[in-house]
C-alpha cells in the first residue's frame, strides 16, 4: 500500500467492493485502520463459519438433514462472498486497478455468491414451511437428493443473472480492453445500458419473489403456531431472522438512500459514511447465519462448543438423528 495515495472517496459497487471515485484521500493511518477492521471482521466471521462447516462435516446428524445442508451451503456461500468482498476492498486501496481477466473472475464469483443468498433463504423458508405445515410429506419432499438439486438450481439461476453480461462484454469491447487494467467494480466493467437495466430488473424480480415466499411461509407457520408446540414457534422465529437477513442483504440496493440519511447527521464525513455503509451492508449480514444456527439451534450449539473450546470429546458421543 502506498503511503501517499490512499483512497477515501469510494463507491460501493453491487458486487460489494469499495472503489476509488473521487479526489479526496484518506490518510495512510486511516486507510490502514479501515483495512485492518475489514480484514479482522472477515477473519472472525469466517472462523466462526468455518467451525459451523467443520461441525456439519463431522457429524452425520447434520449432513443427512436437508435443513442443515441448505444452511451449510448458505454459510459456505457467505464465506466465499465475504472473502471476495474483503479482497476487492483491499485491492481498491492498495492497487486501485487490476487486470481485466482477473477482475472478471473476482466479479463473477462475487456476483454469483451475492445473488445466491436470497435464493438460498427462500429454499430454507420452503423447507421450514413443509416441515411445519406438511410434516407427513416432509420426508418424501425434502430428500437429500432433491436438496442438492435445489442447490444446483440456485447456482444455475445466479449464473443466468451474470453470464449474459459476460457475453455482451466479450461481444462489444475491443481486444485491447481485456489487456488493460480497470477499477474492479461491476458498474465500471459491465457498463452497457443493457447490463445496467438487466441487473436492476433481475434484482427486483429476485427480491420480490423471495419476499413473497418468506411472507407466505411465515404467515402459514404463524397460523399453525397458535396454541401449538414450541418447535413450531421456533420455526416461526427462524423465518423472522431469515427475513431480517434478507432485509440486510437488500440494503445493498438501497445504499444511496441509506448513505444520504447518514449524511444528514454527518454532513462532513462522506468517506466515513461510505465505509460504515460498506461494513453494515456487506459484512454484518454474514453474522446472521452463525446466530440463527450456531447460537439458537441447540443441536448445533452443543457440538460447536466442543470445537470452540478445543475439546473433541463430543465427537465420541452417540448421535441421534432428529425426527
Amino acid at each position: 500500500m502506498k503511503k501517499d495515495s490512499v483512497v477515501p472517496d469510494m463507491n460501493l459497487s453491487l458486487n460489494g467492493s469499495l472503489i476509488v471515485a473521487g479526489n479526496e484521500r484518506d490518510s495512510f493511518a486511516t486507510a490502514v485502520i479501515k483495512n485492518v477492521i475489514v480484514t479482522a471482521l472477515c477473519i472472525s466471521i469466517n472462523y466462526i463459519n468455518g467451525i459451523l462447516v467443520h461441525t456439519f462435516r463431522k457429524h452425520q446428524i447434520f449432513n443427512m438433514n436437508p435443513r442443515y445442508i441448505l444452511f451449510v451451503h448458505l454459510v459456505l456461500n457467505d464465506m466465499l462472498q465475504l472473502a471476495l468482498s474483503t479482497l476487492l476492498h483491499i485491492i481498491s486501496y492498495a492497487l486501485y486497478t487490476i487486470s481485466v481477466p482477473f477482475c472478471l473472475i473476482l466479479l463473477t464469483f462475487a456476483i454469483l455468491t451475492t445473488f445466491n443468498t436470497p435464493l438460498n433463504l427462500a429454499g430454507m423458508a420452503v423447507e421450514c414451511y413443509i416441515a411445519v405445515c406438511i410434516p407427513l410429506r416432509h420426508g418424501q419432499i425434502c430428500t437429500i437428493k432433491k436438496t442438492y438439486i435445489l442447490i444446483g438450481l440456485i447456482w444455475l439461476v445466479s449464473a443466468v443473472s451474470i453470464l449474459p453480461d459476460l457475453f455482451v462484454l466479450l461481444a462489444t469491447e475491443p481486444l485491447e480492453f481485456f489487456h488493460s487494467k480497470v477499477s474492479c467494480a461491476r458498474d465500471y466493467v459491465f457498463k452497457t445500458t443493457y447490463s445496467l437495466q438487466k441487473r436492476d430488473a433481475s434484482h427486483i424480480i429476485c427480491l420480490v419473489l423471495v419476499w413473497v415466499i418468506l411472507h407466505y411461509a411465515y404467515f402459514r407457520i404463524l397460523f399453525a403456531a397458535k396454541g401449538a408446540s414450541a418447535h413450531i414457534k421456533k420455526a416461526r422465529n427462524t423465518l423472522l431472522l431469515h427475513g431480517f437477513q434478507l432485509l440486510l442483504c437488500m440494503f445493498i440496493y438501497a445504499r444511496p438512500v441509506f448513505e444520504q440519511g447518514l449524511l444528514i447527521f454527518l454532513p462532513n464525513q462522506y468517506p466515513a459514511v461510505r465505509f460504515a455503509s460498506y461494513v453494515f451492508v456487506q459484512i454484518l449480514p454474514r453474522l446472521v447465519s452463525p446466530i440463527v444456527y450456531g447460537l439458537r439451534d441447540q443441536t448445533f450449539r452443543r457440538y460447536m462448543r466442543s470445537y470452540i473450546l478445543c475439546n473433541v470429546s463430543m465427537s465420541n458421543q452417540p448421535e441421534k438423528v432428529p425426527t
